[in-house]
């Protein structure tokens, strides 16, 4: 049996993107929680929690966009095409971030207020057009001739909006559970306070996404509760259960590491839930990964360098966070 080189390059799109929402994810998510901290020494900290590692942790969201373009550039073309402006806005939204992150510590008192809104409204921005992204790929792209065959503005729909707002959660539980691990003091005391609301919301919001789905799309819904896929499925939302109670669990102890821990492990049974919902289609609802597939040969070529760069890339992550591991008090500078 020959190796299915298109497989592997679904893979590897599937864990760079999900490497992303794990890392960005916590990164946007203090901008989003920049709104309810007013004091500026507690931002500078918050900042300083990520500032380190934040720009490596877009790498993996350029590896997914360039591994989609090289593997599957009819998906490419056709979800560029059907999410056009708000990929543009996401886009905007992280420059504003970016830039917020390199002027606010060089600003004056006066002018800083304008960089730390930068920070927030390119956070949410980014974090609100990424689930809009989501939910209208997961809602179907229509697909003619091998081209989009939707309007410019299919994707504004209650559902992808609904997902929206409830990534907007995610990010924030993310957010405050890392500032519980790498923070102290009263910021670590209100975080633990913020998650305690964001993960009910987010229990709530996946609640709604996983009702939603198999009813609006009837194949979603056989592929979940159609026998035996019921059973080989049905682990994935009692873990999730289990994950949510451990996280209310962790914090109601005062844990640091573990309720971050525990809502990694809630993003990627979320994650999984939409793997499974989806798969094998690359364009839902009709598109498989080989219809859009490009010749084996371009995909060898680009697995070669993909598979020696990636190495490289998980070496530089795992150890810029284990460099700038432990606690960020006030005072600490900008690295």
């Amino acid at each position: 049996m020959g190796v299915d080189i298109t497989l592997i390059w679904a893979l590897i799109i599937i864990f760079g993107v999900m490497m992303y929402v794990i890392m960005d994810g916590f990164d946007l998510g203090i901008g989003i929680l920049f709104l309810a901290i007013k004091d500026k020494e507690e931002r500078d900290v918050m900042m300083n929690t990520v500032a380190p590692v934040w720009d490596g942790n877009e790498t993996w969201l350029v590896l997914g966009g360039a591994g989609l373009f090289g593997a599957f550039p009819l998906a490419y073309s056709v979800i560029l095409s059907a999410l056009y402006l708000p990929l543009v806005l996401m886009l905007l939204g992280l420059i504003f971030r970016g830039v917020a992150f390199e002027f606010r510590f060089k600003a004056s008192e006066r002018n800083r207020h304008w960089w730390d809104k930068a920070f927030i409204g390119g956070s949410i921005v980014a974090t609100f057009t990424q689930g809009v992204a989501l939910g209208a790929f997961l809602d179907g792209i229509p697909v003619a001739n091998n081209m989009y065959a939707g309007g410019a503005l299919d994707w504004l729909r209650p559902f992808p909006l609904f997902c929206g707002f409830a990534l907007l959660l995610a990010y924030a539980q993310l957010g405050s559970t890392w500032l519980i691990m790498k923070t102290e003091g009263r910021l670590q005391e209100e975080m633990y306070r913020y998650s305690s609301y964001f993960i009910w919301g987010l229990l709530g919001a996946l609640a709604v996404i996983s009702v939603w789905t198999p009813l609006a799309h009837p194949e979603i819904a056989q592929r979940w509760f159609s026998l035996p896929n019921l059973f080989y499925f049905l682990p994935v939302p009692l873990l999730l259960v289990v994950c949510f109670f451990g996280t209310l669990t962790t914090l109601a102890h005062r844990a640091t590491a573990a309720p971050f821990l525990f809502t990694l492990l809630v993003i990627f049974l979320g994650y999984s839930g939409l793997g499974i919902s989806i798969w094998p289609n690359i364009i839902p609802p009709s598109v498989t990964l080989w219809q859009a597939a490009s010749p084996v040969a371009s995909q060898l070529f680009a697995l070669i360098g993909a598979l020696f760069i990636l190495p490289f890339i998980l070496v530089y992550t795992a150890w810029s966070y284990y460099v700038f591991r432990g606690k960020v008090k006030v005072g600490d500078g900008y690295h």
